[in-house]
């Protein structure tokens, strides 16, 4: 896993990303080195007009990806994509005007995670890789720029997943969702930008099924875990039930705790 990567600085860059650039190299860890540095291949951080983002030396082309929790995209899906009709709500459970406390174990940019806030859910995300850390971060602080209400219901925990669920301290979680990196087919070569960054960031996910019997032991509802529908359940633990769509799957299981509800 390739966890420390530089972080650029322009030699024309402003004040504020100066800043910006900074905070992040002390919180994270991070070497900043000049735009006459800036490897050749590889990947690299960068900030520019105020956004962090990760790019591909090798892709001069493509825009480097950014968490926008306050994107046109995500927020035509807060107002438009069925708010609590959209499978991964239905996967969790939402009933009635439930404001429950949601772990996302496996958040990647978090899209999943700004769905089930947009419904009212407090969601907590935890990642590992310092990188992705690093971006989910810089989206909590930029969405709150603009939707503070919505920032407040998000938090980011930085470390093993499977390890944070075992110790987690705080109020009670409801349930938790896992969506593990999934190897791609060869055929799959055109996967979006996203998921071929993260997979040359992260590798795959060999020890996801470690994260299943933390969860259930955590979740007093349910857990919920996302599956391509060819791929097996996930520690060889079967689901009370499952939620198909065409590609995809939710694998639900119902802690046994609440299943006299």
């Amino acid at each position: 896993m390739l966890n420390h990567v530089s972080l650029i600085i322009c030699d024309d860059a402003n004040r504020d990303d100066a800043a910006l650039i900074s905070a992040i190299s002390e919180k994270w860890g991070f070497p900043v080195v000049s735009s006459s540095e800036k490897p050749s291949e590889g990947l690299y951080l960068q900030v520019q007009n105020g956004v962090l983002g990760l790019a591909d030396a090798g892709e001069k082309k493509v825009n480097p990806v950014e968490v926008d929790f306050a994107s046109p995209a995500s927020l035509f899906r807060k107002q438009h994509g069925g708010g609590r009709k959209e499978p991964i709500v239905k996967a969790i459970g939402l009933k009635g005007n439930e404001a429950w406390h949601v772990v996302d174990a496996t958040p990647g940019l978090g899209r999943d995670a700004f769905v089930l806030v947009s419904v009212g859910c407090k969601v907590t995300m935890i990642e590992r890789s310092p990188v992705v850390a690093a971006l989910l971060e810089d989206g909590i602080r930029r969405l709150a720029l603009s939707f503070p209400e919505l920032a407040a219901k998000m938090s980011l925990q930085h470390g093993n997943s499977a390890e944070v669920m075992q110790y987690f301290t705080g109020e009670n979680v409801n349930a938790i969702y896992l969506d593990p990196m999934f190897p791609h087919k060869k055929k799959s070569a055109l996967v979006k930008k996203e998921m071929r960054l993260f997979q040359q960031l992260l590798g795959h996910d060999p020890d996801a099924d470690a994260l299943l019997p933390p969860a259930l032991e955590l979740a007093t509802h349910r857990v919920v875990v996302k599956r391509p529908n060819s791929a097996d359940v996930l520690a060889g633990i079967k689901a009370s039930m499952a939620i198909e769509s065409k590609k995809h799957r939710f694998d639900v299981y119902l802690c046994q705790k609440n299943l006299g509800e």
